[in-house]
């Protein structure tokens, strides 16, 4: 395997690297304060970016290092989400039973909110990844939740995540009532020239590897290809890691990065 060719103590580009370990730029660093405020505030957020942007290994960082004793996630990523389901999940995840009929699994899930916050003294925060693929009825229940927020008081934190169509969609004239009632947006975008070259040192740095595996030209290759989106950046690293470990090269040029990107991405 790559990684003992490599001498790497782990997997570099993975998608379990350490949260301490992701690197932090100026926009991460912006949608992780914005999520941090959401929570503290009981607020609703919507934060979108195209597809494989880190939206979801943000979400990862965000609650991974929120407080417990204060906080409560509840994270729900469904594409296929009905209103029914999306009461029952969140229901399960608090451990209760849910009731078999939507209305009153809806009452059932104000009580237990109002238990979580009033009696245990903790925010829920409930987070819905993959939002872009919400249905107009799911949406529309969207709006039960906001109104659990009193003009003076909120009984949560919500937080929706999608790729750039949620943006798109919250701007449609049927859904103002709930694109009126977002307190934060932020949308993330991929990563600049230099930002991508210390995303791939970050990564190798975090398995104990030289971070001049990838010479500056394969770099700019990289970047070139993958248009700075971490996902892809991950997958075009990776092949190429394999790529040079399989012909026995210790040092990745951009001769090497363009042979596998014709040969594996673009066969």
């Amino acid at each position: 395997m790559f990684e003992a060719f490599f001498s790497f103590t782990g997997t570099p580009f993975s998608r379990n690297i350490p949260v301490a370990e992701l690197m932090q730029t100026d926009g991460r660093s912006e949608l992780h304060g914005r999520l941090q405020y959401v929570a503290r505030m009981r607020a609703f957020g919507v934060f979108t970016g195209d597809a494989g942007t880190g939206k979801t290994t943000a979400i990862r960082k965000f609650a991974q290092e929120l407080d417990s004793n204060r906080h409560r996630i509840l994270y729900l990523s469904d594409s296929s989400l009905t209103p029914r389901n999306f009461y029952w999940e969140i229901l399960h995840q608090l451990g209760c039973q849910p009731r078999f009929y939507r209305g009153d699994a809806k009452r059932q899930l104000q009580k237990a909110l109002a238990d979580l916050t009033d009696a245990d003294k903790k925010t829920p925060v409930i987070i819905v990844d993959e939002a872009h693929l919400l249905s107009r009825e799911m949406l529309e229940e969207i709006r039960f939740l906001l109104n659990l927020r009193m003009d003076s008081y909120s009984a949560l934190a919500l937080i929706l995540i999608g790729q750039t169509e949620l943006k798109e969609t919250l701007k449609l004239q049927v859904h103002q009532a709930i694109s009126q009632r977002v307190d934060v947006r932020f949308h993330l975008l991929p990563l600049e020239r230099t930002e991508t070259t210390d995303y791939v040192k970050r990564h190798l740095a975090a398995v104990e590897s030289p971070a001049d595996i990838f010479t500056p030209a394969a770099l700019g290759v990289l970047h070139e290809y993958t248009g700075g989106i971490p996902r892809r950046i991950n997958k075009v690293a990776t092949a190429s890691l394999m790529a040079a470990s399989g012909a026995q090269q210790r040092l990745i040029d951009d001769h090497l990065i363009r042979v596998v990107i014709e040969s594996e991405f673009e066969a």
